[in-house]
């Protein structure tokens, strides 16, 4: 039977837990200096608590990370002090230098580290989320291992630590970005009474928007024109006292593209390296 620590059972990490629990492992966590409601969702979760984090680890085969991404370092740093030598999966939502550098931390101290990543929601009643594993494979394996037959789908990957980070990056800097910039919108239309108009409109929008690697190089092609647009759209927010920040980050980003105005052979590789560019002024045609 795997031990595992979780660290620490917040809304996230408590389902998370539950569901390496359900598996049949032993999920160890301690309630020193917790909350009374981080302590009742781990009672519900049917975690066992333990004396305190020397204990916990002294028992575990793997550790598991799921905190706020600006405790990620210290909660790893923390472990690392203590000698730990099993395997130590971060699956907090970190930037791959940050999970280099928690690794090599780990790595210094006799652990294996895993990078994870997890997408989707708290896995609990029907909802169930993607938990992608990196870095070196026996430890990937054990910890994927962990979640078979959950709701909890272990995906491994065969690339080197960084790239499960990497992923919850890339996705979430899109669902997030998106998710916030649909409330901004929704607050300029309520501003002007075309709240009902706007939602009609966002119906006929293409659902897989990050699916759809195809239109990314009409983007680009049409950057030199909605550029412009967004620096109108900057406008219409300021007036209307609403934050134009993503409105403006929208139109700097597309200034990359000013090298590819109506070019309609454009490549997705090409669309991708020229957001790369130091300098999105320096390549007109």
């Amino acid at each position: 039977m795997t031990t595992v620590t979780l660290l620490h059972p917040g809304a996230m990490g408590v389902a998370i837990g539950a569901q390496a629990a359900r598996s049949g492992a032993t999920v160890l966590w301690f309630p020193a200096e917790r909350s009374a409601a981080t302590k009742a969702r781990a009672e519900a979760a049917g975690l066992t608590p333990a004396a305190d984090l020397p204990t916990a680890l002294a028992a575990s085969d793997i550790v598991l990370s799921v905190c706020p991404p600006a405790a990620a370092e210290d909660v790893a740093a923390i472990v690392a002090s203590h000698a730990f030598n099993g395997v130590y999966v971060d699956a907090n939502a970190i930037s791959p230098e940050r999970m280099r550098r928690i690794a090599d931390r780990q790595q210094a101290q006799g652990a294996t580290p895993v990078d994870g990543a997890i997408i989707g929601p708290a896995p609990r009643g029907t909802a169930t989320a993607r938990l992608y594993l990196a870095g070196h494979t026996p430890a990937v394996t054990q910890a994927a291992a962990l979640f078979t037959g959950t709701q909890v789908t272990a995906r491994p990957l065969d690339k080197p630590l960084g790239a499960a980070s990497a992923l919850k990056m890339a996705f979430g800097g899109y669902q997030k970005a998106a998710r916030t910039l649909a409330a901004v919108s929704h607050a300029l239309a309520a501003t002007h009474d075309v709240t009902e108009e706007l939602t009609a409109e966002g119906r006929t929008m293409a659902a897989a928007v990050l699916a759809d690697t195809d239109y990314l190089p009409s983007v680009a092609a049409r950057a030199w024109r909605w550029g412009p647009e967004m620096h109108e759209v900057a406008n219409a927010l300021r007036e209307a006292g609403l934050p134009p920040d993503l409105a403006q980050a929208a139109a700097t980003t597309m200034q990359h593209w000013n090298r590819d105005k109506d070019k309609n052979n454009l490549t997705l590789e090409d669309t991708l390296t020229h957001l790369r560019s130091t300098s999105h002024d320096a390549h007109h045609d």
